[in-house]
């Protein structure tokens, strides 16, 4: 397998990128199209999006753009060309009873499709990097497939049992211990040996993406740390033990900072990446760095943040942001989130290129 991915690689002049439709009553269909009308994304890569066909063209329709979608049942029949949007064609949407904004079982089998096709070119090698749209969680759930989100979906299909989430927006990158499970939750999964694992996939989620700062943070899980046991024994039975221990392994690792403290730090590149303890913990300050509001035109002006799920024998980034049924079918959805998940997706695919070439 790895033989047949050198030779596959070494014949692409570009990398081949599968973008999933996300959920067809969503905002995803039409910022994967207006993503692919950014001549930048088609110098860097072929971009061939995985989805219902019609889908795409009704988002055409409505925006009224000048864009030809190529319905393709193989991936070599991709045209790749700027003005003409390949599509991996499911056709398992019915446009007269999709409702944009609406949850649906239709949707939700929809949009799993496009996510577990994707996985399967990947797997199969016919593409070299897959890049997530949007999905509705309870969308998907209804429509019978019990998974929290995207990253559980990969790791299932993938069988990989150690993965992260890894959020990244300029100086800020942040990788969870835990993600979408409750509060009460997160805190007994704050362990030694995870946090360890999560200091490995960052490090190595860092080198990837072309990093020249290694220094990692490593928040603490209470109020100042557990200020020395008086707010809670985890970051000194747990957390300082594992930076601990990974200093021995030769990482330039700083922990357990406060969180309030870490990530105004990280906030200026002090470190090169963070290590946060649960999904709020590292979502919030990331967002407060990526999505802007306008508050006048009561939406946002930019939404901008790559989630990469390290730990996976394929790549896969994804935009950092919502379903966004409040203004899917709109046509304001920012492209800006899809535009970086797809040029992380070529960073990393041109990673793995060169490692896999000099082996």
């Amino acid at each position: 397998m790895e033989h047949e991915t050198i030779l596959h690689m070494s014949n692409q002049a570009k990398p081949i990128v599968g973008i999933t439709m996300g959920d067809p009553a969503s905002i995803g269909p039409e910022i994967a199209v207006k993503a692919l009308l950014n001549p930048t994304i088609y110098n860097i890569c072929n971009p061939v999006l995985v989805g219902d066909a019609a889908v795409f063209q009704d988002i055409a329709r409505r925006l009224e753009l000048n864009v030809t979608i190529n319905a393709i049942k193989l991936i070599q029949n991709a045209e790749f060309q700027l003005g003409t949007i390949d599509v991996y064609n499911l056709a398992n949407v019915d446009l007269a009873n999709l409702k944009f904004g609406e949850i649906s079982a239709m949707a939700g089998e929809a949009a799993f499709a496009s996510v577990k096709t994707v996985i399967d070119l990947a797997l199969a090698d016919e593409v070299d990097a897959t890049v997530t749209g949007p999905i509705n969680k309870k969308s998907i759930n209804e429509a019978g497939h019990h998974f929290a989100g995207h990253t559980e979906i990969y790791a299932y299909y993938t069988d990989t049992k150690k993965y992260g989430m890894l959020l990244v927006e300029d100086q800020m990158k942040v990788i969870h211990v835990s993600t979408h499970v409750s509060l009460r939750q997160a805190c007994d999964l704050v362990k030694k040996d995870r946090i360890l694992e999560v200091i490995d996939l960052l490090y190595n989620g860092l080198i990837s993406l072309g990093e020249p700062n290694l220094k990692i943070g490593v928040a603490g899980l209470n109020p100042h740390a557990g200020d020395s046991g008086l707010f809670g024994t985890e970051d000194d039975q747990e957390i300082l033990p594992a930076v601990e221990e990974a200093r021995r392994r030769g990482y330039d690792v700083e922990g357990p900072v406060p969180a309030d403290t870490l990530f105004s730090k990280a906030a200026t590149g002090y470190y090169g990446g963070v290590v946060a303890m649960y999904h709020d913990q590292g979502h919030i300050p990331f967002k407060l760095t990526g999505f802007k509001w306008n508050a006048d035109k009561k939406q946002m002006d930019s939404v901008k943040g790559v989630n990469i799920t390290m730990g996976l024998p394929i790549i896969r980034t994804s935009v950092d942001h919502g379903t966004a049924f409040e203004i899917a079918g709109k046509g304001v959805a920012s492209p800006d989130a899809m535009v970086l998940a797809i040029e992380s997706a070529v960073q990393l695919a041109k990673y793995r290129r060169k490692n896999l070439l000099a082996v």
